[in-house]
């Protein structure tokens, strides 16, 4: 990650080169999610026949690493959350203001961005994979069978049935990684009383409206290298509008709003619809207040599906 750092003082740096560990981690999960597969055929079979030990064992033996992977994302996303209390106690803290810090602090605002960037990504791969349910569940039967019928089994396997409660509440979630960023940003504004909560949706909506005009202004635009770059915009500018929604009282979506919603959505609907219905998605689905009333029609009428 090509990033200035001349400009962060001791503890500022000391954030960074934390983030950007679990950043780099970050690589590494959504190749793992990409190439998750499951173990459907396996976990079909064992359904099938019920009697037969050697195809129960199959099933069992094809799910324990996949559940192991499960784990490893589930245990990344608590550290995500760590990552994030730590980026957003620099860029909100009373020193200066919230556009100051982005300008002041690039390399912490490009790492928030990289995290919200991530977020929606495993989101999204997290979507479209019925799988990561479906074999989840079965290790979850077979282990509550097991424990009925006293088969040592809880020792042998990583994820234990304490643990797999947890991940059953991360992974039943439509957006789990969003879910962890939204409380964990909640949860940052109520720790920190002594803060305004401006300083935090003041970033927020500073960092939507950058994301807005870089993708609608046709000299910004320009200069994207690829498209990926265009993903990477709209992602970050859905990611912090979501937070946004949370953290404020009234949200992202009423009339006094910071963040210019309807310029935001069409900048989303005049993209190809198959690269942003993820998107539009989880905002219509993941917010909190698109559905009050004192959310206009017209927002409301954007975001209908077609």
């Amino acid at each position: 990650m090509r990033v200035s750092l001349w400009d962060l003082n001791g503890s500022n740096k000391a954030v960074w080169e934390q983030v950007n560990e679990v950043l780099m981690e970050a690589l590494a999960i959504l190749d793992d999610l990409q190439s998750y597969n499951g173990a459907g055929e396996e976990i079909r079979q064992a359904i099938q026949n019920p009697s037969e030990d050697q195809v129960q064992e199959r099933a069992w033996a094809a799910v324990v690493p996949l559940v192991g992977k499960l784990k490893k994302f589930y245990e990344f996303s608590l550290r995500l959350e760590g990552s994030l209390h730590g980026l957003l106690k620099a860029l909100t803290s009373a020193r200066c203001s919230p556009t100051q810090h982005l300008e002041q602090e690039q390399a912490l605002a490009r790492q928030f961005a990289e995290i919200l960037h991530f977020t929606l990504r495993f989101d999204e791969l997290k979507m479209t994979n019925p799988a990561i349910q479906n074999d989840f569940s079965y290790y979850r039967r077979t282990l509550n069978r097991m424990r009925i019928n006293n088969v040592a089994a809880e020792e042998e396997n990583e994820v234990n049935n304490e643990l797999a409660n947890r991940m059953s509440l991360f992974y039943a979630n439509a957006t789990p990684m969003l879910k962890t960023l939204s409380d964990a940003t909640t949860k940052f504004v109520s720790d920190n009383t002594d803060l305004p909560i401006e300083n935090t949706t003041d970033c927020l909506c500073t960092m939507a409206s950058v994301c807005k005009v870089m993708l609608e202004t046709p000299e910004y635009r320009s200069r994207f290298a690829s498209e990926d770059t265009v993903s990477f915009c709209l992602r970050v500018m859905v990611g912090v509008i979501i937070l946004y929604d949370y953290v404020h009282p009234a949200g992202a979506f009423v009339k006094s709003s910071k963040i210019e919603m309807k310029g935001c959505i069409k900048v989303l609907k005049d993209q190809p619809q198959s690269s942003v219905e993820g998107l539009l998605n989880a905002l219509r689905y993941t917010t909190k207040h698109l559905n009050d009333e004192t959310t206009s029609k017209q927002i409301k009428n954007m975001l209908q599906v077609n």
